[in-house]
């Protein structure tokens, strides 16, 4: 509704500054992970909002991580790459969001500075099922992100038979909603360890 009504730029803004905020109140080990849509990822000046959230709030770039969808990557090839690189350089992490849902191109893989992969949730729903496929493609993102030296985050891990497939299949975290123990749900993303 927000890009519809031509309000995704100012809103996109405001909450990657709020974001940069709000994080400087964690501990220092704890990162931020903000989307960007399509239209604020190719506007003129991401740079310098960039630049200017992290200036404003004080954040070190390498806990800022930006996700851009695939989407994202299909106008102004070179451009793209460019603003990828100079967000990269700057310290910033870069997350390729929902891969394998939009018009999956391994050639970006090759050129573009991913920190990360986030498998989308798609293939991880009914993942654990028997003689269900999306396991098997799960391993294969996650082999490919490794031999590139990215991480991968399963998104929409929601029960204990999807996070121990997704890390028995290598993911390095999961994304998904807790529930229950007096809390309200809540959309969390953890590292997932050995045990």
């Amino acid at each position: 509704i927000a890009e519809d009504m031509g309000l995704i730029i100012d809103l996109g803004r405001w909450i990657l500054r709020k974001a940069c905020m709000e994080c400087m109140k964690w501990p220092a080990g704890v990162s931020v992970a903000v989307n960007f849509s399509p239209q604020q990822f190719h506007q003129r000046d991401i740079l310098s909002e960039v630049r200017y959230a992290l200036e404003v709030s004080g954040l070190p770039a390498e806990r800022l991580e930006i996700e851009i969808t695939e989407s994202s990557l299909l106008r102004n090839t070179q451009l793209t790459h460019d603003v990828l690189a100079q967000l990269h350089a700057l310290g910033v992490r870069i997350s390729l969001d929902d891969f394998g849902t939009g018009y999956s191109s391994l050639g970006y893989l090759r050129t573009a500075p991913f920190d990360k992969i986030k498998i989308d949730q798609s293939f991880v729903r009914g993942a654990a099922a028997p003689g269900n496929r999306n396991a098997a493609i799960i391993r294969a993102i996650v082999s490919l992100a490794e031999t590139l030296g990215m991480e991968t985050t399963a998104e929409g891990v929601e029960i204990q038979d999807e996070i121990d497939l997704v890390r028995d299949l290598g993911c390095s975290h999961i994304q998904g909603y807790v529930y229950g123990r007096g809390v309200p749900a809540a959309d969390v993303m953890a590292q997932l360890g050995e045990a």
